[in-house]
């Protein structure tokens, strides 16, 4: 029984806002939820996870099987060199006899006691029972390169069908992806000319609804390692008035992993995207400062934390 491709499996979702056509009327059939598109989402991260890993895998078989190949290969041509050796050799043994016997045999072949003739044919026995055995070893080393390339090839087909998987998977995860955008709220408190009204914090949280909005949707589309800090009383900027989130990659101060200094950079780009949509004023991460014209140079404050090499800050307008 084949089993389902990652696209076939999430096409209930992808296509559940196409229209529904029955004999009397057309009807709009209801679009998927946030809730299930972020269900089939997670679903399928963890789908490519798993062919990423398996395609890895098989990147290493590949190379592996490749080695073997070279290596089969260079024992049969060390094979079909000797066997030409051996096939050389018995030739001159027979031309040697076509000449004839007598004077004209080379001294290692002449014996008092046997003919030349006789010395002849036994070394071409010999010799052709050298060759037998040299192309019977020949062929099993030919049998062997045959199957190590039979080995690369399959290997490789495998590797493309699994990337083949991925590419696939990863295509209807851009769509989720662009449905969940769609679904986006939009920041409060935009006015018709593009700027944005004042708010003032409120909540248990003391934060603005501007700043509660991204902070809410950037916890729904990343794995978060660690807690968002937003409200503080003490010093100054936008955290006491409710404006301002910061969004750890480590704790104690230390340096962030690899992997969530790439989150970090993952979302400080989704934040600078879509900094109309929420109403952000600037993003700094890793002693830099965005307002949305590029990246800029910040002066160093000291430390890992004060020059926001384990947090992306953002702030709202």
């Amino acid at each position: 029984m084949a089993v389902a491709s990652p696209a076939t499996l999430a096409i209930g979702l992808i296509t559940a806002a196409a229209l529904a056509l029955t004999p009397a009327t057309a009807q709009a059939a209801p679009k998927p939820s946030e809730k299930q598109l972020r269900a089939e989402l997670k679903k399928l991260n963890t789908q490519v996870d798993k062919l990423i890993e398996s395609y890895n895998g098989k990147r290493v078989a590949l190379a592996k099987a490749k080695e073997a190949e070279k290596a089969a290969q260079g024992r049969l041509a060390a094979a079909e060199t000797a066997l030409v050796e051996a096939e050389r050799r018995v030739a001159e043994i027979a031309q040697l006899r076509y000449q004839g016997t007598g004077t004209s045999l080379p001294g290692f072949l002449y014996t008092p006691d046997a003919p030349g003739a006789a010395v002849l044919e036994q070394l071409t026995d010999e010799e052709q029972a050298v060759i037998a055995g040299v192309a019977a070893a020949r062929d099993e080393k030919k049998k062997a390169a045959d199957a190590a390339a039979a080995l690369t090839t399959q290997i490789a087909g495998q590797a493309d069908e699994v990337d083949k998987e991925r590419d696939e998977a990863e295509g209807v995860i851009k769509d989720i992806k662009d449905k969940l955008q769609d679904l986006m709220p939009y920041g409060t408190g935009k006015r018709n000319n593009g700027t944005w009204s004042p708010e003032l914090p409120s909540g248990s949280d003391n934060i603005t609804s501007r700043m509660r909005i991204i902070r809410d949707e950037i916890k729904k589309t990343f794995n978060l390692p660690f807690e968002v800090g937003c409200y503080r009383s003490g010093g100054g900027g936008e955290h006491p008035l409710g404006r301002a989130c910061d969004f750890m990659m480590s704790t104690g101060g230390s340096m962030p992993t690899a992997a969530n200094q790439a989150l970090g950079d993952q979302i400080a780009a989704w934040a600078i995207k879509n900094k109309d949509r929420f109403g952000v004023k600037y993003v700094i991460w890793k002693q830099r400062i965005n307002m949305g014209s590029g990246w800029r140079a910040m002066s160093d404050r000291g430390s890992i934390t004060e020059n926001h090499f384990d947090h992306p800050h953002i702030s709202m307008n």
